[in-house]
Parts: structure tokens; C-alpha cells; sequence
């Protein structure tokens, strides 16, 4: 989700950051509102963006000679939302871009749509349909990091190919960007809806309280199995 600065021509750049600002100005609107709704959302959101910024920004060694990124969206959705998500990608991928080269601004608008739209809105559904099927907690918070984690990179060839694959085939050039993907990122994704699930399982053991005032969950029962989960608001 950190494509550098340049590789998008304009169009492509312009057509990423309509797509991705409908969601994150949504997702502005919705904070006012949660902010005066939940006293304690404003700390809450500034751990979740530090968390973002961390778990996006770190690389992870492979054995394939390279690194690659987690990023962090799908616990922010599991827990705020996906709207927000995309607002504190918004956030994490801008300081990242000016500061750490990672990524760039003429590219921000396709970073975020991969990371904070795709990735939140593919680990939040994802939670949501487990929850509804009767899967548990951690389970269910384990599929939806390690499912939007790989929805972030399978955005990511969407995007290169479009944009880099000129008179070749688009899906010949899409192809060859999954492969390039897919190995590396997979055992990262595993790792990610580990994490993930371990965050959603500590919450809920220490302060269950928080998961129920912010939806996750609708009551606080004697076995996380019975956990029910929010819907999008």
C-alpha cells in the first residue's frame, strides 16, 4: 500500500483520491459525531492512530530477499469502524509519505483507498459475517486481519496494473503483480489476524466494557463464543 511517488500518472492519481476522499469525508462526519456521543473516543482514536501508523509503517524481513508491510485497518475497523479506519490511514499514510518516504503525496490517494477503504472495509465485513455465522471472537477477528490485509495488496496490483500496463494485457500485468505479491504478503496476512485477534482477545479479557460501549459486542457473557457484533452505522 506504499506505492511511491510518480508511479501513477495523473489521471490515475486524481481518480484514486475522488475514490478514496467520498469515504474518509464520510468517515470525518461520522467523528464529530462519535466524539460527542463517547467520552472517551478522542483517546481511543489517538491509540488506534498511533497503532495504524506503527503496524503500516514497520517492515516485516521475508525469506524471499525482501519486506513487506502490515496494516493495521482491519482492528481499527473491528473497533471503530470502517469509515474512521479510513480516516486514520488518511493520517498514518500522509506523516509516513513526508516523513519516511514511504509512499508518496501524489500517490496518497491510492494508498489510502488500498489501505484505509479496501483493507478496513474488507477486515470490517469480513468480522461482521463471522459474527453473524456464529464464529467466535477470535476467530472472526483473525480472518478479517488477515483477509484485509491481502484485499490491501490484491488493490494494489488492481491499481499498478492499471495504471503501468500500457498496450500489454491488463490482466497479463495483474497476474504478474499478484504473483509478485501474494507469496510475499501471505505469511504477513497470517501474521496480521494474529495480532489482531490477540488486540481484540486482550481487550476483551481486560476491559469488556469498552468492546460493548463501542458495539463490538452486545452484551458481556461468560464465554467470548457468545459475543454478538455491531452492525455499520
Amino acid at each position: 500500500m506504499h506505492i511511491a511517488e510518480g508511479m501513477l500518472a495523473a489521471k490515475w492519481a486524481a481518480t484514486w483520491y475522488g475514490a478514496a476522499a467520498v469515504i474518509v469525508v464520510k468517515g470525518v462526519v461520522d467523528l464529530q459525531r462519535k466524539v460527542k456521543e463517547v467520552p472517551f473516543f478522542k483517546p481511543l482514536l489517538g491509540l488506534l492512530g498511533a497503532a495504524v501508523f506503527i503496524i503500516s509503517l514497520l517492515p516485516v524481513p521475508l525469506p524471499f530477499g525482501t519486506c513487506s508491510h502490515a496494516t493495521g485497518t482491519p482492528l481499527a475497523a473491528i473497533l471503530v469502524g470502517p469509515f474512521l479506519a479510513s480516516v486514520l490511514s488518511l493520517v498514518a499514510l500522509f506523516l509516513q509519505a513526508v516523513f519516511f518516504a514511504h509512499g508518496g503525496l501524489s500517490t496518497l490517494g491510492a494508498n489510502v483507498f488500498a489501505m484505509g477503504v479496501v483493507g478496513s472495509f474488507v477486515g470490517f465485513g469480513v468480522f461482521f459475517l463471522c459474527r453473524r455465522l456464529g464464529i467466535s471472537l477470535l476467530i472472526a477477528a483473525f480472518m478479517a486481519g488477515m483477509l484485509g490485509d491481502l484485499g490491501v495488496y490484491v488493490t494494489t496490483s488492481l491499481q499498478l496494473a492499471l495504471a503501468l500496463h500500457g498496450e500489454a494485457p491488463f490482466i497479463e500485468f495483474l497476474v504478474k503483480f499478484l504473483l509478485l505479491f501474494v507469496p510475499v504478503q501471505l505469511p504477513l496476512a497470517v501474521l496480521e489476524g494474529l495480532v489482531t485477534a490477540g488486540i481484540v482477545g486482550y481487550i476483551y479479557r481486560a476491559r469488556p466494557d469498552i468492546l460493548l460501549s463501542l458495539g463490538v459486542i452486545k452484551e458481556i457473557p461468560g464465554g467470548v463464543g457468545n459475543c454478538q457484533p455491531k452492525g455499520v452505522s
